[in-house]
């Protein structure tokens, strides 16, 4: 048997943890730059408001309606999510996150078990522990467990909590649920399947195999053998390496100064690097990216360059050489830019680096600074050692002007309490 554990609205409910005055009050959060919203409570769902929809003209209605706004606040919602991953891994230790809100739990000897007792509990301890509501998918299947934790969150009587273990229970669950609300269903399949007048996951299950294998694909008709009960999508308790790691943003502002361009790219570039050491992994290839606002009257620019390294690395001072190079062949001074980007790829291990024949490169030094960098900014703060080059990012850093407190993360925002 699976569990799936969703937290609810989770980037709202991480708002609400530290702030008690929201309960009951419609909030929503924005993307990057104070853009679109991300997470709406249900109170702003009843408001009609939209996934992805652009705050910027919703602004007299969010304020006549008293919506609460908030910036996007991921240094807060990344250490809450691995808080209640360390709650779950007291219920199973063979767990697969994901996503940042939500983690499949393997449940062994599950016949021994009350399932409906063990989510309950399971809601409980996160409620009482972490202070976030979630909703508990319980199934044969991963497949199963995610159509149930739908139903858990959809319907009120389940209060939270859905299994589906008997035949009954799961014939009725495939029936009720749409094609499009399928695990692994994408949009062009959706449509496809409509066009074969196919609806409903029960719909799906009816379809010849040898169908399916000529017009979708193998992982298709593994998911067919998951709604009928088989479980053949196994747990991925170790997350897979990236094959490309990309560090990308809109800036708050325009921008034209090169200068301000190099602190923004040479920040991207230390990015990857350290998103690389953490996967023990090191790139051979550096693709860095500009371009100007798609949605101004101006012509739109995309510019980029790839350079393939010599000496494939994760050093941060490597990486940012070869990023400011690449800028400095595409940067045009009469253009006004919005966003950069740093990508690297054809990524390998980091314990079987091929040196150059010609490269003098000193690895081994490089290697022991970047631990002892990391080591610092782990423990007093990112970018508490950093190259000049990076700079303040005042005139380009993301535009975040409701952005609460890092309660969790940062000194200074700790909560006080007050006699």
């Amino acid at each position: 048997m699976y569990a799936l554990v969703d937290v609810n609205n989770f980037y709202v409910s991480c708002e609400k943890i530290f702030n008690p005055k929201l309960e009951g009050k419609p909030v929503i959060i924005l993307s990057n730059n104070d853009g679109c919203i991300i997470s709406r409570s249900d109170e702003a769902k009843a408001l009609g408001l939209k996934m992805a929809e652009p705050a910027f003209n919703k602004k007299q209605y969010l304020k006549e309606n008293n919506v609460q706004v908030f910036s996007s606040n991921y240094a807060l919602y990344g250490d809450i999510s691995n808080r209640i991953i360390q709650v779950l891994k007291s219920f199973s230790p063979r767990i697969e996150i994901y996503s940042i809100d939500e983690s499949f739990l393997e449940l062994s000897d599950s016949e021994f078990v009350d399932l409906g007792k063990l989510g309950n509990e399971i809601k409980k301890r996160i409620q009482r522990y972490i202070g976030v509501h979630v909703s508990v998918g319980i199934g044969k299947t991963k497949a199963l467990a995610k159509i149930a934790n739908k139903i858990a969150k959809k319907e009120k009587q389940y209060n939270g909590v859905c299994i589906l273990n008997s035949n009954r229970d799961i014939d009725c669950a495939l029936r009720n649920t749409s094609i499009e609300d399928v695990w692994g269903i994408g949009r062009q399949y959706q449509k496809f399947l409509k066009y074969n007048e196919i609806f409903t996951a029960h719909d799906f299950l009816t379809i010849n195999d040898n169908w399916i294998r000529k017009n979708l694909t193998v992982v298709s008709l593994r998911l067919k053998k998951e709604l009928q009960g088989t479980s053949c999508i196994p747990l991925e308790t170790i997350l897979p390496a990236k094959k490309a790691i990309a560090t990308t943003r809109g800036f708050g502002k325009i921008v034209t100064n090169v200068k301000h361009l190099k602190e923004a790219v040479s920040t991207y570039a230390t990015r990857c690097s350290e998103k690389l050491r953490r996967q023990n992994s090191v790139a051979n290839i550096l693709t860095v990216f500009i371009h100007t606002d798609p949605f101004s009257n101006d012509k739109y620019h995309y510019l980029s360059k790839t350079i393939h390294l010599e000496v494939s690395t994760n050093s941060q001072m490597e990486l940012v050489k070869f990023a400011l190079k690449g800028l400095k062949k595409i940067y045009r001074n009469d253009l006004r830019y919005k966003k950069a980007g740093v990508i690297v790829s054809g990524l390998e291990s980091a314990n079987n680096i091929q040196k150059g024949l010609f490269n003098d490169t000193d690895i081994k030094a490089d290697k022991l600074l970047s631990e002892a960098t990391d080591y610092i900014n782990r423990k007093y703060g990112r970018d508490k050692i950093k190259l000049a080059i990076q700079g303040d990012g005042k005139e380009w850093k993301l535009k975040q002007e409701m952005l609460s407190g890092k309660y969790t993360t940062q000194w200074s925002d700790i909560i006080k309490i007050k006699n």
